[in-house]
This record gives structure tokens, C-alpha cells and sequence, in this order.
């Protein structure tokens, strides 16, 4: 039997990267003792608002067939939100051609806007950014979003911009390039309450644009989603229509996290540490140990029961490099980062 290449194109080198979760997850299952920061999966709850309001649509059986592009109510309830703070796309299955601009680690992982100009040929038509960037935890500047948007409108380019992790910049305020003049009607946002309010098994998430893409998107969702689930669309109505005071709680948690990490991590023999600014991972470059990321990362699982996540999937810039969730309590996080020293003070 042959079976069609789209899903290795899509894939990429992704699926291997994903072998330490799967490994770790099973030797946790067995109950050994491992420290699993490989994933963004929170290890709050949702606000309680959004668990009643779901549960109180389960019970009212809102479990058909939901309307495609979101509920009206929905949807003007995310339009209310991002009116009052503005005032991963897969391009592999379009058919588009990707061409990657590294954010490289001795810039701090922040974008060459020239190197992006120098990218743009005559046949480009999206520029796709993504701050609080994932998974270096870099949050864009002010004047590199502004750069960026420029470059948009000279070139008659549309801008793609991942916010998912808006509520989760703590170094600087998270600038949305809608907010700047004459980008309204070129941009296209990407945010989800995933993240900020600890729910990602819900994926919910929204696309907001020119009101031309409408009928784009329609035609999508009807041959991929078929809308989301009614009840949670009725759950998140709790989060989106009012500011909930879950969020600014969980941003700090996360700062303190990435700090507490961040000094524990500094001491790492031949590593070397980029603090993020936003989200809620931390990037370590293990170049120097003499290990790709990927055998670091089994290794560090195998001696340490840490599972981390290997970066060579996230592109050329982030090989050697490891992701490290900040999704456990800080006693936890800290003894994992003193397993994470440990290991590689094996390493000289």
C-alpha cells in the first residue's frame, strides 16, 4: 500500500522532535519520576467562569452542529476585545513555499529587518511574524513591529501576525501591528485563549481581517472544522466578553518562573542561556556540550528523568537549542533545572 507524501510535507522533521514527550510520558505512566517540560500545556485551571459556563452548555445539550465562522455573539465579543486593546497557518498544505528569515541567538532571537527586506521577492505575498515568539519567548519591539509593518505596505504585502501569546509578554508591552496607520486593511491576526487562560484542550481560536477574507475563511472551515463545538464557544463567551483577572496572575507566574529558571539554568557548564521576554518557555543552547540538541535531550531523560524539548523542527536558527516549559510549580522547575546542570556538568 503507498500512502500520499502530503503528510510527511507537512510534518517535516517535527514528528521525531516529539520522540522525548512520547518517551517520557510513557516512563511517567509506569511511575518513574520525570519532569515533563516539553509541552505549553498549563498546569493552572481555566477560570472558573469558563468551567461553569461549559458545563451549564453540555447540560443544555449544545453539543450539535455549530455555526462555521463562530457564533455571532462570539464573534462580537472577540471583535469587543480586540477593539478595546488594538483601539500557525500551514503553508506546506497550501501549496505556498515557505522562505524562512532566522532569528538568530547572538541578535537575542529579535528580527533583522533587513534580512526580512532582502527576503521579499517580486513573488511574495505574506509576511508571517509570531510575538511573543514561540519558542524563543522574544517579544517584538515597538520598532520592529512598526519595521516590519512598513516594509508591508511598500511592498503591497499582507502581514500575518501570531498573537497567542499576547497576554504572556512580560519584558514589554505586546504591540499588534492592527494598531498601526494603514494596517487594518493588509493584516490578518491569529490569537487564541489557549494560553493566557490555561485552556488549550478547548482550541479555540480566532482569525481577524480585512471583512473581504470572510468568505475565504467560510470556504475553509466548511471543508475542514465544520465550526466549533457550540459548548465551547458558550465557555469561552465568559473569558471573551469581559476582562477576566485570571490573566495578569498568570503572566506574572510565568515571569517569576522564567527568572527562577533562567539563574539556575546560567550555571549550565558549555550552555548557554537566552532569558525570554514573553510566553512561557526558555531556550538553552547546547551547542557547546558537544551534543546535538536531540541526543542532549535523550540523554538528559534517560540520566535525569527530564524530558525537554529538542528546537531543530523550529528551523536552522533554533538547531542545538532546547525548549523548556515553565508549566510546573516552581520547586518543581527548580529541581529541574538542577538536573539539567547536573547532566551537563557530566558533559566536560
Amino acid at each position: 500500500m503507498r500512502f500520499s507524501p502530503l503528510v510527511d510535507r507537512i510534518a517535516f522533521r517535527g514528528a521525531a522532535t516529539w520522540s522525548v514527550h512520547m518517551e517520557a510520558a510513557r516512563m511517567r505512566d509506569v511511575g518513574q519520576d520525570v519532569i515533563i517540560l516539553t509541552v505549553g500545556d498549563p498546569d493552572q485551571s481555566p477560570p472558573e467562569p469558563v468551567i461553569e459556563a461549559t458545563i451549564d452548555a453540555l447540560r443544555r445539550r449544545r453539543t450539535g452542529y455549530s455555526a462555521i465562522l463562530g457564533y455571532p455573539r462570539v464573534r462580537q465579543a472577540i471583535a469587543a476585545r480586540f477593539q478595546r486593546r488594538t483601539g500557525h497557518p500551514c503553508v506546506g498544505a497550501s501549496g505556498a513555499r515557505l522562505v524562512t528569515v532566522p532569528l538568530r541567538a547572538d541578535r537575542g532571537f529579535h528580527p533583522d529587518l533587513d534580512a526580512i527586506a532582502a527576503a521579499v521577492t517580486p513573488r511574495t505575498r505574506i509576511v508571517w511574524i509570531n510575538s511573543p515568539h514561540n519558542p524563543t519567548g522574544v517579544v517584538f519591539t515597538a520598532e520592529e513591529i512598526a519595521g516590519i509593518a512598513e516594509l508591508c505596505r511598500a511592498r503591497d504585502l499582507w502581514l500575518v501576525s501570531d498573537e497567542v501569546y499576547e497576554d504572556l509578554a512580560f519584558s514589554r508591552p505586546h504591540v499588534s501591528p492592527w494598531s498601526l496607520p494603514d494596517m487594518a486593511e493588509r493584516t490578518v491576526i491569529v490569537s487564541s485563549l489557549s494560553k493566557s487562560l490555561a485552556m488549550p484542550a478547548f482550541r479555540f481560536g480566532w482569525i481577524i481581517g480585512p471583512a473581504s477574507l470572510s468568505p475565504h475563511l467560510f470556504d475553509l472551515l466548511l471543508c475542514v472544522t465544520y465550526g466549533s463545538p457550540a459548548f465551547i464557544q458558550d465557555g469561552v463567551l465568559a473569558a471573551l466578553e469581559s476582562e477576566l483577572p485570571d490573566i495578569a496572575p498568570l503572566r506574572d507566574i510565568y515571569r517569576d518562573r522564567a527568572r527562577l529558571l533562567s539563574a539556575i539554568l546560567a550555571e549550565a557548564r558549555n550552555c548557554r542561556l537566552t532569558p525570554p521576554e514573553g510566553g512561557m518557555f526558555v531556550m538553552l543552547d547546547v551547542r557547546g556540550t558537544g551534543l546535538s540538541s536531540e541526543a542532549f535531550a535523550h540523554e538528559l531523560l534517560s540520566q535525569e528523568r527530564v524530558a525537554v524539548l529538542p528546537c531543530d523542527s523550529f528551523g536552522p536558527s533554533a538547531a542545538g537549542h532546547l525548549r523548556i516549559s515553565l508549566t510546573a510549580p516552581e520547586p518543581r522547575l527548580a529541581e529541574a533545572g538542577r538536573r539539567i546542570v547536573r547532566f551537563a556538568d557530566t558533559l566536560t
